[in-house]
């Protein structure tokens, strides 16, 4: 995860909204960078997703 969007290398750009996040785990994300994801990045991954808000809030 690259908040700032400073790292060097290619990325993908995501809403820092978890249903975003969630989308994009189901496949999207592994796609768009050309990688398959490890288990352990998936776990990392969704740990990072689960501190977003939800979305849901006004």
């Amino acid at each position: 995860m690259d908040p700032v969007g400073k790292a060097p290398g290619r990325g993908a750009y995501l809403h820092d909204v978890r249903a975003c996040w969630e989308a994009a785990l189901r496949g999207p994300l592994a796609r768009s960078l050309r990688v398959e994801l490890s288990d352990e990045e998936r776990q990392s991954l969704r740990a990072y997703m689960e501190s977003l808000p939800d979305g849901t809030q006004a």
